[in-house]
């Protein structure tokens, strides 16, 4: 076969050369094998810890099986992801003497098409967390894994081209678990039958499946999913906001991650998140961000809002109860908070008084260019004062040719007083 041997390569990384054991609290555990044969790659004494990573090392054998148990009976997480291994034989001689193994990272080891033995699968049944991502491992392969894993707690399945998957006629009960993104899940009928293998199931990421609905009605969806908590559908296929309404049948469901959907597209993000929160009540957390109550109160009077000017049969079913909770509220009032540009003001010099509208964007100076065709007088012979018809104080000397007009909050129908320099 090809590769080196998972001895080899244990023995190598986690040498005292290699791997020292003051590294940090904790890190390093010496362990001494009681005998091992003679020629063995195995040093003396290897410093392993109870996580063994072993990643892109070019594993494809398992070497021998004495000395695994002798260095490894303290191990309870092993990554051999990215490695060589493509016989199930080979990874169950590693997992049978690894007897605390609770974590299996078998990732991107090309297992497609490869048989597993039922001897071979009964090895599995310690552990607890099995990762087959990018394995291209088949559905067959997988329920054979489950059926010999009882206490199997977390799966992770993703990136496996999956587009269909077969009912299991034993469930795992404790799986808690399922990550299975990146595959071809589209049709609800194979999502559906997630919930009969795995009834306890709490969470469940299928991001990137272009799943296209939710078909089940709320008789269905509370039967086969009672325990699920948290489900995450980005960049799925949904369209529908009926497909929304559903999510709120899986009784116990408080989490929901939703992002790049179709039916999303159209709105802004103020939007999406507002009526996706009034949608769904019972929802603690979307898209990883916690839903107070002010924001809840907040979306759902948006959402009432946000469809006053539909028909009475395109309302959907929640703006009924929204209304029934806060009445028909009228549309908020638009202000305009910009600041004005112009204004229209009275100019008087000496006798004379005449209406003008001017920019409230330009400086004092400005202004004193525009007012010299006006009263004929250049910039230069003339003071300002500003007026505010509204105000109980005297003029106010514009004295500061930087200035903005708009802060001297200028409006309609104040005054601008203008008084030549003497000389």
């Amino acid at each position: 076969m090809e590769g080196r041997t998972f001895v080899e390569v244990m023995s190598e990384k986690y040498s005292p050369e290699n791997f020292p054991y003051r590294r940090g609290p904790g890190i390093g555990v010496v362990v001494v094998p009681t005998a091992g044969p003679q020629g063995s790659p195995m040093k003396d004494r290897l410093n392993l810890p109870s996580v063994l990573v072993l990643s892109g090392c070019g594993i494809g054998r398992s070497g021998d099986q004495a000395e695994i148990a002798a260095f490894c009976a303290h191990v309870m997480e092993l990554d051999l992801s990215h490695n060589k291994l493509q016989d199930w034989h080979e990874i169950s001689k590693i997992v049978s003497n690894i007897p605390n193994l609770e974590f299996l990272n078998l990732s991107s080891n090309p297992l497609a098409g490869i048989t597993l033995d039922l001897n071979c699968a009964e090895v599995f049944s310690r552990v607890r967390r099995l990762v087959l991502n990018n394995t291209h491992v088949s559905w067959e392969t997988v329920m054979q894994l489950t059926r010999e894993i009882p206490e199997l707690e977390e799966l992770f399945l993703c990136l496996n081209e999956y587009s269909g998957v077969s009912d299991s006629s034993v469930a795992c009960p404790n799986l808690r678990l399922l990550h299975i993104t990146d595959n071809s899940l589209k049709d609800w009928a194979e999502v559906r039958k997630f919930g009969s293998m795995f009834p306890s199931l709490d969470t469940l990421v299928m991001a990137n499946n272009n799943l296209s609905s939710i078909q089940d009605d709320k008789d269905v969806l509370q039967r086969l999913f009672p325990n699920l908590r948290s489900i995450n559908l980005h960049n799925s296929g949904l369209n529908q906001w009926d497909d929304i309404e559903k999510l709120n049948y899986f009784p116990k469901l408080e989490e929901v991650r939703l992002q790049g959907i179709p039916l999303l597209q159209t709105y802004t993000n103020a939007e999406r998140r507002s009526l996706m929160i009034a949608q769904l009540p019972s929802i603690l957390l979307l898209n990883g961000s916690v839903v107070t109550d002010s924001e809840r109160e907040d979306a759902e009077r948006f959402f009432i809002r946000y469809h006053l000017d539909y028909p009475e049969e395109e309302l959907p079913y929640r703006y009924h109860s929204l209304v029934t909770k806060y009445g028909r509220l009228e549309p908020l009032a638009e202000i305009d908070l910009r600041p004005r540009c112009h204004a229209q003001v009275e100019i008087h010099c000496e006798e004379t008084m005449e209406k003008l509208s001017i920019r409230l964007d330009q400086t004092v100076a400005d202004l004193k260019k525009q007012l010299t065709t006006v009263v004929q007088l250049s910039s230069n012979s003339m003071r300002l004062y500003y007026i505010d018809r509204c105000s109980a104080f005297g003029p106010e000397e514009m004295k500061y040719n930087a200035r903005i007009l708009h802060s001297y909050s200028i409006q309609d129908g104040d005054e601008i007083l203008v008084v030549p320099k003497t000389k």
